[in-house]
């Protein structure tokens, strides 16, 4: 993959923090800031399919009801386990 350049401004602070982390760690700037990045990323996508599957649930309620079978079911199969 081919890799793009970029400008990112940062305070100070923030810039020695990440410096003392890249030192520690032994890995470079960039690849921290590429890592930081993706978690940021993956956390927000998550954070989006959360949000999407609580409006589908408060939309369309489940019916208390639709879950019993199987919670009869469980309550027979977990009866006969050995422990």
């Amino acid at each position: 993959m081919v890799k793009k350049v970029i400008q990112v401004p940062m305070d100070g602070d923030l810039l020695d923090r990440l410096d003392r982390l890249s030192k520690k760690q032994q890995r470079s700037r960039a690849e921290l800031i590429r890592d930081a990045c993706r978690a940021f990323l993956r956390k927000t996508e998550t954070e989006e399919m959360d949000r999407v599957y609580q409006e589908g649930y408060e939309k369309y309620p489940e019916d208390p009801e639709a879950g019993m079978p199987a919670a009869l079911m469980m309550a027979e199969i977990l009866e006969e386990e050995p422990w």
